[in-house]
């Protein structure tokens, strides 16, 4: 079962370089994206972090 894990995840990797190669906008999107979700949520943690301290 060890080389269908490393299959899929060898596809993924393809499937990502393709999309970043002919999508390259699309790709700066979805990554901006990403990171603005990341920082989001650790706004809401800090958000709940002081909530509970006031």
């Amino acid at each position: 079962m060890k080389w269908v894990k490393r299959i899929v995840v060898g596809l993924a990797v393809v499937f990502a370089l393709f999309y970043l190669i002919t999508r390259p906008e699309a790709a700066a999107d979805a990554v901006q994206g990403a990171f603005a979700a990341v920082f989001a949520g650790a706004e809401a943690v800090g958000r709940f972090f002081t909530s509970l301290a006031s």
